[in-house]
């Protein structure tokens, strides 16, 4: 199954190549490039759902709580699964130079390899799924991906001009 999600996030980490180059390290040294990235866990028709609002450079962002710990990703909805940078992987205590990057992928910065693991647990603004299958990417991630192994789990998401609504 891993071999089909490391094809189909090809495509996927090449397109949000440029975007990361330009968001990666000036948005965190400057908030305010993040927009109003902020959640809101209150929607109509769905008193669990969760709302990201788009952020000024046009990327929905996510902050996400993983297995108890704070990751910050970028939604990629044609990521075919989570995809954790390295540093992100490293932690969330995953001891990277024990997985088996099996899987050949492209980034931004060309081939690479991924592992497979799994998560026990991705929330975003309190819209938690458990057993999480994710990838973690050897180098060429500079942002961690909140692909398709997560949104394709919730009972439905939105996108509209502004926001994205999660239902869990």
């Amino acid at each position: 199954m891993f071999k089909f999600v490391a094809i189909a996030i090809i495509g996927a980490l090449s397109a949000v190549g440029a975007a990361k180059a330009v968001v990666s390290l000036d948005d965190l040294r400057q908030p305010e490039l993040r927009g109003s990235g902020a959640a809101s866990s209150t929607m109509a028709g769905d008193p669990g759902a969760a709302q990201l609002v788009k952020a000024a450079d046009g990327h929905f962002w996510a902050e996400g709580d993983v297995d108890g710990r704070a990751v910050r990703f970028l939604v990629d909805t044609g990521a075919t699964a989570v995809s954790l940078s390295l540093n992100d992987a490293k932690r969330l205590g995953i001891d990277t130079s024990k997985l088996n990057y099996e899987y050949s992928v492209i980034t931004a910065e060309g081939r690479t390899r991924a592992a497979s693991v799994q998560l026990a647990s991705v929330a975003i603004s309190g819209v938690k799924i458990r057993n999480v299958d994710a990838l973690v990417i050897e180098k060429g991630l500079e942002t961690s991906l909140l692909g398709m192994s997560y949104l394709g789990r919730l009972s439905s998401f939105q996108a509209t001009r502004r926001s994205l609504v999660l239902n869990p």
